[in-house]
């Protein structure tokens, strides 16, 4: 007996059977993903292509465009989101990991482009607009540049760096925490200056071209000053010429510090006063409960309207986590804000608009809570009350809106997917994509959504035009009718009425479905244990919009479809239901563990039996089957029950046929039970059978439970022999629910999904292990065996998964290789639009600024700290956005720093004996010189720009040589005082009156001694590359004597 199960289980391989399901034959995928992705932790929005990113917490990427287009970007590696930026109309989405990835999108083809590895902790992510440059900044406090190489995408690292020491100020000063974590281009000097926010405070505004830092403010001082340690979280722009930034601290404090726009910052930095005192402190209540500012986000409008959007820390208990402030140049001195406060708390925000060209352009502010869902207020209603708060008439507060899948009201608790309906006439793809546009979109930025949507459903005609049917139940009461042929829900039909005269909704919850396409029978259980059968009329019926009742049409209702409605009620809540194809019998089965057999035509209660357990009650399936009995046909009801037993009763009565049930020794909940119609691979040749019980193929009995899976036989269920065919233990984690499936040459085939969001295919009857895989996404939905109410799972008949989360999501998987199920999967996916055409490129304007103007919460704040009155805005740059970016990338591409390996080289080469040296260069006469010739040495650096600097300097001694004083008596004294002025200026180093040509020499020499220093760079490189190549040399020889010598 042992030897023979070795061998048995040695039969048995994990590809299956020779004539059973094969791996090849199987590919769980999701086909497509409709909705709000679960666990969603980050936006990203494209404000010229109208296009929203969402990412999750295992790394899957939801798109969504215009016309109801979506797409779902997965990349092999399971990471959550730490930056996700658009490179703005191009087509690319960058994400950065949180294992310090970037991985670059290709939004046209969906496809993951090029993934850069950072060597660092990346604390800081800008994307500079207009441009292929992205700025990277480090936790050591240093920045990199990268740049978008196209066709095909992949990121470049720049040689230009930004290093701490030299953006940060001196080294001594640094603090420990010295992360960069915000890297900001000046709006209207994007290729020449960006602002640098590090953690510790210091704000330093940075000079592309110089390579250095021209202004700097906040940091250490600012700590000293208010004698509390606080850390930066948060910083943006709040305003359109970059003079002006928001930075949000960890213990709640915002303050708004001022920037240099032009060229010239210490001028400008003079003229506003002390460098380390911010402008204004926006006291909004964040720091009374040390709340730490999360995010800020700044909007721009015409007029009075801009304002800073200020969003809390999530962790904390604080009602007042989002908030809304006017924030301009016209604000008055008193804080004009909007508490919005949501069910929960929030983790990102994002600001999206209505298309372009619009006259009734639609702003909507975004919030992604806690919980992963979506969030939505007008944005024009902000505005609104804002402005006219303080009015006499001040409008209502603005309102949220959750966004949820916009066809139903209710949720679903039931649904079937008919996926082999016998569809005669089907529509063409342009009747789709008609039907598709009438859709309301998922996100409110096109059409005003309003509290219980209507939706305009197709006129239904009939069944047979929707090869692909699903039908849900709800948790009102209503029935819907769903077209899935397509990557969205089309509503078909809608059926409400509960009775002949009743057509309102009953309010009670659905929990069972059966429906029968051939012979035009739906049939209903719900929680009250009310059965209702509804018969329907040939079609094709009269077209007429089924989806919406009309006034003063809830009396005539669905007369046109429905023939009949039959009502029949039993005890408990309806969990199964199945029909007897030969005697049109309706089994039915409740969790109070009573099976009722109804005859439909009356309907007529024939009997009903009561199934007692020790465990707990309800009937999971029933099955009318035919089973040899002691070598006579039986028809047998098959009854499987919550606690995993199952036992046959006498289909006609209703009696037991046996005392004794087949359970598990460890039983546990019951899930899934099936009649399996066929032959046993490994059971014997059936020529070789004498007798009526052995002549007819062995029909066996599949149960699924939480904790393993068994298959037995009908015949034994049926003598009550507790003998087990198959069978397989789950170790890992929980099965939570269990279909099967045919292939295409009918062909059994077992689904397991468990609360893991693994899939298991498994082969029949053997139970032979397929295909194993996991859903990503599916860990998010929290699929847990007691949370299943708000999760809906059904499956057709050809193994297509159609899981429902609650209101948010729809994901359509298929389990077979199968072509062709689903129509207008690339039009719906297309987000990317190429023949886009921006009407305007470049930066945008900034606004127009009168010379008179009241005084604002820039001049006359809160709590002004410098006192200082109103000061116009800075004289604004203006820059040719190609050409900069041309010259920019030129300056990028050139080191501005030695790297660590430079520096490390010139290290061994001052240790090496090289012949030349810096003396080689002619300083020229080393003794008396003019100060012309000492200033050009020193700025040796700055090349030719000393020259500026001589000229400069001669400039203001002619001007003090043209200082004359009025008067002949006064020349005369001057000329006899000459001799003194030269021997003056001889002293001091100056050149005479005479040396003209002083600077010219100097120039002269100054291009002997750097075409000297270059030829002695080249010569040392070449010395250097001679002695690495003598050195590999060496080493090969003594690898080939130890060789020989071995």
């Amino acid at each position: 007996m042992f030897v023979k199960k070795l061998v048995e289980k040695a039969a048995k391989k994990p590809g299956g059977n020779v004539d059973g399901l094969k791996s090849s034959e199987v590919d769980p995928r999701v086909v497509f993903h409709y909705g709000i992705p679960s666990g969603s932790t980050m936006f990203a929005y494209d404000s010229i292509q109208k296009i929203l990113a969402i990412s999750t917490k295992d790394g899957q990427i939801k798109l969504f465009g215009k016309d109801n287009t979506q797409a779902l970007l997965e990349s092999n590696e399971i990471s959550p989101s730490k930056f996700l930026q658009f490179m703005k109309n191009r087509g690319i989405l960058l994400n950065t990991t949180s294992k310090n990835h970037l991985e670059v999108w290709d939004i046209d083809e969906k496809l993951l482009s090029h993934v850069h590895v950072c060597k660092g902790e990346i604390t800081s992510f800008t994307v500079m607009q207009h441009s292929l440059i992205i700025y990277i900044g480090y936790s050591d406090g240093n920045i990199s540049v990268l740049k978008l190489d196209e066709e095909p995408f992949h990121i470049v690292q720049m040689k230009y760096t930004i290093p701490l020491s030299a953006s940060h100020g001196n080294v001594t000063e640094v603090s420990g925490d010295n992360a960069v974590l915000h890297i900001l281009p000046q709006p209207t000097a994007e290729s020449k200056r960006v602002v640098i926010i590090f953690r510790d405070g210091l704000i330093s505004l940075w000079d592309i071209r110089e390579s250095k830092s021209i202004y700097t403010t906040g940091g250490n001082m600012l700590q000293s000053q208010y004698h509390e340690a606080k850390k930066v979280t948060s910083a943006c722009w709040a305003c359109p010429f970059g003079s002006k930034v928001v930075v949000g601290y960890s213990n709640g404090e915002i303050f708004i510090w001022s920037i240099p726009s032009t060229a010239n910052p210490s001028t400008e930095a003079s003229n506003r006063g002390s460098q380390n005192v911010p402008i204004c402190k926006l006291n909004l209540g964040y720091k009374t409960e040390k709340n730490p500012i999360a995010s800020l986000k700044w909007a721009y409008a015409d007029g009075k309207a801009s304002r800073l959007y200020v969003m809390g820390a999530s962790n904390s208990v604080s009602v007042n986590l989002l908030q809304v402030v006017l924030l301009n140049e016209h604000t008055e001195s008193r804080t004009i804000k909007l508490g919005l406060h949501l069910p929960e708390a929030c983790i990102d925000m994002e600001i999206i608009s209505s298309s372009e060209q619009s006259k009734h352009k639609q702003d909507c502010l975004l919030l992604l809570g806690i919980s992963g869902h979506v969030y939505a207020y007008d944005d024009c209603l902000i505005e609104k009350y804002l402005l006219q708060c303080q009015s006499r008439s001040p409008p209502s507060l603005p309102k949220e809106l959750m966004l949820k899948m916009p066809f139903v009201d209710s949720s679903i608790t039931i649904a079937k997917f008919i996926t082999d309906n016998q569809c005669m006439i089907s529509p063409a793809d342009e009747d789709y994509i008609v039907m598709g546009r009438n859709i309301p979109p998922l996100l409110p930025s096109e059409t005003k959504q309003k509290d219980g949507i209507q939706l305009n459903s197709a006129h239904f005609s009939g069944f047979l035009k929707i090869k692909n049917l699903y039908i849900t139940g709800h948790s009102d009461g209503a029935i819907n009718f769903w077209d899935l042929s397509c990557p969205f829900l089309i509503p078909v039909f809608s059926l409400k009425q509960q009775s002949e005269d009743d057509f309102s909704l009953s309010g009670i919850a659905l929990t069972a479905l059966y429906f029968d396409g051939k012979s035009q029978l739906l049939v209903s259980g719900d929680q009250s244990g009310m059965v209702r059968i509804f018969k329907f009329k040939p079609e094709p019926y009269a077209t007429e919009s089924s989806f919406i009742s009309l006034p003063g049409s809830a009396k005539k209702g669905n007369n046109h479809i429905i023939h009949s409605v039959k009502l029949i009620k039993i005890n408990g809540s309806v969990l199964s239901m199945n029909i007897s194809c030969s005697s049109r019998h309706l089994a039915v089965g409740s969790d109070q563990g009573y099976v009722s057999v109804i005859d439909i035509e009356g309907p007529t209660l024939l009997y009903q039996n009561h199934i007692a357990s020790e465990i707990c009650t309800g009937v999971i399936s029933l099955e009318f089957q035919t089973c040899i009995l002691h070598g006579f046909e039986k028809n047998v009801l098959v009854v499987g029950t919550k606690d995993s037993s199952v036992l046959t009763l006498d289909s006609e009565t209703g009696n037991m046929l046996t005392t004794s049930r087949v359970q598990p020794k460890k039983p546990s909940k019951a899930l899934f039970m099936q009649s399996l119609d066929g032959q046993d691979s490994n059971a014997p040749d059936l020529s070789k059978r004498n007798s009526l019980e052995d002549a007819k193929p062995k029909q066996l009995v599949l149960l699924c439970s939480e904790k393993a899976v068994y298959v037995y036989s009908l015949t034994h269920i049926t003598q009550g022999v507790k003998k087990v065919h198959y069978k397989k233990k789950f170790q890992t984690s929980s099965c939570c629910w269990a279909s099967t499936f045919y292939s295409s040459s009918d062909v059994n085939g077992l689904i397991l999904l468990f609360t893991s969001g693994e899939i298991q295919i498994r082969s029949l009857p053997e139970l032979s292990l397929i295909k194993e895989t996991s859903i990503r996404g599916f860990t998010n939905c929290t699929l847990k065996q007691n949370s299943l109410s708000d999760i809906s799972i059904c499956t057709s008949r050809e193994g297509e998964l159609v899981v429902v989360n609650g209101d948010q999501e729809i994901f359509v998987i298929s389990v077979l290789l199968q072509k062709e199920n689903f129509r207008l999967l690339d039009t719906v996916g297309h987000i990317y639009r190429k023949d886009l055409i921006v009407s305007q490129e470049g930066p945008v304007c900034g606004p127009i600024v009168h010379k008179e103007r009241k005084k604002g919460i820039f001049s006359s704040v809160i709590k002004d700290f410098t006192g200082s009155k109103a000061k116009p805005l800075p004289e604004v740059e203006t820059e040719d956005a190609t050409e900069s970016i041309k010259e920019l990338y030129t300056i990028f591409s050139t080191a501005n720093f030695p790297s660590d390996t430079e520096i490390r080289d010139n290290l061994v080469m001052d240790e090496d004996d090289i012949d030349l040296d810096i003396d080689d260069i002619d300083l020229g006469d080393l003794g008396e010189r003019p100060k012309e010739q000492n200033m050009l040495a020193a700025l040796n650096k700055q090349k030719l720009a000393g020259i500026q600097a001589i000229k400069g300097l001669t400039g203001k001694l002619k001007q003090i040589k043209v200082k004359n004083p009025k008067g002949s008596m006064k020349e005369e004294q001057q000329d006899e005082k000459g001799g003194a002025v030269d021997q003056i200026k001889k002293k001091y180093g100056f050149s005479l009156s005479g040396e003209s040509s002083a600077a010219k020499m100097a120039e002269s020499k100054l291009h002997d001694n750097l075409r000297k220093l270059q030829g002695i760079n080249s010569r040392a490189t070449e010395m250097q590359d001679t002695a690495k190549s003598f050195s590999s040399m060496a080493e090969q020889v003594l690898r080939t004597e130890q060789h020989k010598r071995s």
